[in-house]
């Protein structure tokens, strides 16, 4: 088995362990790991919310999440590749040995990915509902950061379908795409990144800490590394669903604040025939039909297919390079 093989492999392998067992354990779970050390960081980044905030304060917050982000990023990356070069340097003894490093590769890649988690707590997010509303809104508030607690029963259903949507490309697509690119390290860089935007990239205060120049690099940081991720969900979606005009995607695409997690959520939208929308900030696709509980079930099988054809398309895609690059 060449190489590109052990790469190619190794994205089965991990799509494989993640819909068999999931997440790992808290206490061995790489992105959990990175949300401690940006939660520490945060801490002496960030100014409290108290503070006199002032021109070089900002400039003082911003130069120190500039400076924690790269730390953190920096020794992610270089563990990343550590495991990568142990399980390249394994793959030369042998035929047993390169099953050994498709296997330890394809482990390091499943946390830097979450389909199985993300799909269960939209669904479970749909079960409580049919409890009551209440407990739909109490389960929807472990999947989104808003506040939940005046939603409506349709809201809570777009807010669970435009999470499944956005979190396709941050948790699945766009870590395969930046392993497809640059390896293991390059998933790695997308996790922290992404982790470090949940958890830093905010406008004004949060948790008694002012994060608007403290989190600033972050959430660029995530853009960018999210922008070419982005347009594949989206158009991978408006692919699974059919129908889906590409006009219509990028306008409606634009609709949101963000450069994109609009184009997830338009594509589903879109492909569903139903309007998202977040009071006071957008509405995708307003002229569709209000969310019911059966488009849950609809947006889960379009996510999954997207899973599917991804998974295929990625392997395929390290193959291709290396035919290409071949002598």
């Amino acid at each position: 088995m060449s190489k590109p093989h052990i790469f190619a492999f190794a994205v089965i392998v991990a799509f494989w362990l993640d819909s068999q067992w999931g997440e790992p354990p808290s206490r061995f779970h790489p992105v959990v790991w990175m949300g401690n050390y940006l939660r520490w960081a945060g801490e002496r980044v960030a100014p409290l919310a108290d503070a006199i905030n002032v021109a070089a304060q900002n400039v003082r917050a911003f130069a120190l999440g500039v400076t924690a982000w790269l730390a953190g990023a920096i020794g992610v990356v270089c563990m990343a590749w550590a495991i990568q070069s142990l399980g390249l340097m394994l793959a030369g003894y042998g035929w047993l040995a390169t099953v050994l490093a498709t296997l330890l590769l394809g482990l390091a890649l499943k946390p830097m990915f979450a389909w199985r988690m993300l799909r269960d707590e939209v669904q479970g997010v749909e079960e409580a509902l049919g409890k009551s509303l209440q407990a739909g809104r109490e389960r929807l508030g472990w999947l989104v950061s808003r506040d939940v607690t005046t939603l409506t029963e349709t809201q809570v259903r777009e807010s669970a379908i435009e999470s499944l949507a956005e979190n396709l490309n941050d948790s699945v697509v766009a870590p395969i795409f930046w392993f497809v690119v640059l390896g293991l390290p390059g998933a790695a860089l997308y996790r922290f990144a992404n982790t470090a935007d949940a958890m830093w990239g905010y406008h004004g205060a949060r948790n008694g800490r002012v994060w608007e120049w403290a989190g600033k690099w972050a959430a660029w940081a995530d853009d960018v590394l999210s922008w070419v991720p982005a347009r594949i969900t989206a158009a991978l979606l408006a692919l699974v669903a059919g129908g889906v005009p590409m006009a219509a995607l990028r306008c409606e695409a634009r609709r949101t604040p963000s450069p994109n997690s609009g184009w997830p959520m338009a594509a589903m939208a879109l492909g569903l025939g139903v309007c998202l929308h977040k009071p006071g900030a957008y509405a995708l696709n307003s002229s569709g039909r209000p969310v019911q509980a059966a488009d849950t079930s609809l947006a889960i099988g379009y996510a999954l297919k997207v899973v599917f054809v991804y998974i295929i398309i990625a392997s395929l895609a390290i193959l291709l390079v290396a035919i290409e690059e071949a002598p």
